[in-house]
């Protein structure tokens, strides 16, 4: 059977220009070296006062438009390098700060594998139309992934739109998030971090503690504490698992496609990637918008929590759990039988269930989905949440075959136990033809989820790890087309 899968001719590409401002320090920008910051910050300081006034002016007109409000930022960068920055006068700390500045271009080297939902504002959108919004994995200098987002609007018809995507770029305001007592112990307990000493800090916390009240315990503790065996180091190793939860705030002002989560702790310095989001309704009716990323610190790989309920304000959290320890949950948008589901990956290639009774702490549940034809055969995955139907769960996949080729499929999960695979699709869904097979990483085609609307399942998806399209296909005919699979035994 050919399915009608439909190309929606409209397509996102990565815009260099799409840049914030950071923090530069020179020392680190070559392997090896030591800091320079002394001798830079004594060069500016002794630089001539017209060159110091002509530069500032020109700093001013050169970056105004591209940093609305570059010179808070310059100057809290001055003041990290040079205590004495709060004295200078603007002209002097402007380029002094801009000194120790770098733009970064979030998505200067490929953008893909988003993910969507619906809007939580469908205001204005028209009969048979449906405003979305779209997570991005936006990739940078270094091969740094931050998330992004954007919007489009579907409909009439097998219609897709994107927006425009506004400039410039907003940086949230990051302030400490909450640590219940016993998740705490978990996340110290799965970093082998549960130490006597973590214990003792610990019992003087309260319920909901923060980052800075176990630097105000650690502060607190006898001098006896660190006279233990490595006691320093265990007490860091507590502080950097406390700085890990954090809230992250967008302006009231700005557009959700302006709005960027970068990496703020330590476990996702060097990316935040592949974010999977889903409206969740609770079975008291209440509606929030669950993600879960991988974070990726140069050495590991860990599944994060993000929750927000209008897209500006994030709560971002660490998930303990055997099934948090590697990359790709993907939560269900409803509980299942009283209790929070996800989709992950065990052992790098099989679809698994796990569950949660807060969706903090995760469990193992069962194997649900491994690959066996060849376009699938050295490893898959689930290729974001489930979606809803009558007929089951449909879950989107990925497989990997001969030539790292990357295709997508789907699989059809019973809705009372999603443990039983009901159906799948025996080849591809989309696979990367030419020419959606060039890019960054070639023979690749992932998505991070998909949407139903009016009958028709819509899928954005990345193409080649570089840039995103969208494809639609019927959703009766793509059940259609599956396979049944006999139960298990």
């Amino acid at each position: 059977m050919t399915l009608d899968v439909r190309d929606a001719s409209v397509e996102l590409r990565p815009d260099p220009s799409r840049v914030v401002a950071d923090l530069f320090l020179p020392g680190e920008s070559t392997p090896g070296s030591s800091s320079r910051g002394e001798q830079v910050v004594a060069r500016v300081l002794a630089t001539p006062r017209a060159d110091i006034d002509a530069t500032a002016a020109l700093l001013g007109l050169d970056f105004a438009t591209r940093h609305p409000g570059l010179e808070p930022v310059v100057r809290a960068n001055a003041a990290k390098v040079y205590p004495a920055a709060p004295d200078l006068d603007d002209a002097l700390a402007l380029v002094l700060g801009a000194t120790f500045t770098a733009e970064y271009a979030i998505e200067g080297a490929a953008l893909c594998n988003p993910s969507v939902v619906a809007h939580p504002d469908q205001s204005g959108v028209g009969e048979g139309r449906l405003r979305v919004a779209l997570s991005l994995r936006s990739i940078g200098e270094g091969h740094i992934s931050a998330i992004s987002f954007g919007t489009a609007v579907i409909g009439p018809g097998r219609r897709w739109e994107f927006d425009h995507r506004a400039l410039p770029l907003a940086r949230a305001t990051i302030a400490e998030g909450a640590w219940p007592l016993d998740h705490l112990r978990s996340a110290l307990a799965q970093d082998g971090q549960l130490t006597e000493v973590a214990h003792a800090v610990i019992q003087h916390l309260p319920p909901d503690a923060r980052a800075s009240d176990i630097d105000r315990v650690i502060g607190a503790l006898p001098g006896e504490f660190l006279a233990h065996f490595d006691a320093r180091a265990r007490l860091d190793a507590v502080r950097l698992v406390g700085r890990s939860a954090y809230d992250a705030v967008f302006p009231a002002d700005s557009a959700l496609s302006q709005r960027v989560l970068l990496p703020a702790a330590d476990e996702e310095r060097r990316g935040m990637e592949d974010a999977r989001f889903v409206r969740f309704v609770d079975d008291d009716g209440t509606v929030e918008y669950r993600g879960s990323y991988t974070a990726y610190d140069g050495r590991s790989i860990a599944s994060r929590l993000i929750v927000t309920t209008d897209f500006r304000t994030f709560s971002i959290r660490r998930l303990t759990g055997p099934p948090a320890r590697t990359k790709g949950m993907a939560f269900f948008p409803r509980r299942v039988g009283g209790r929070l589901l996800a989709l992950t990956r065990t052992g790098g290639e099989t679809i698994s269930l796990a569950g949660s009774v807060d969706g903090l702490e995760w469990s193992d549940e069962a194997p649900v989905y491994a690959p066996s034809l060849l376009w699938e055969v050295v490893q898959g995955g689930n290729c974001g949440s489930p979606i809803e139907t009558d007929r089951g769960w449909l879950v989107l996949t990925h497989g990997v075959g001969p030539m790292r080729r990357y295709c997508l499929g789907a699989i059809l999960l019973d809705l009372d136990d999603p443990t039983r695979v009901l159906a799948r699709l025996e080849t591809p869904l989309l696979e990367p033809a030419w020419p959606q097979r060039e890019g960054y990483v070639p023979n690749v085609v992932y998505t991070c989820g998909g949407i139903l609307h009016e009958g028709v399942l819509w899928v954005p998806y990345g193409i080649g790890d570089s840039r995103i399209r969208v494809a639609s296909v019927p959703l009766d005919a793509l059940l259609d087309a599956m396979s049944p699979v006999a139960p298990a035994g």
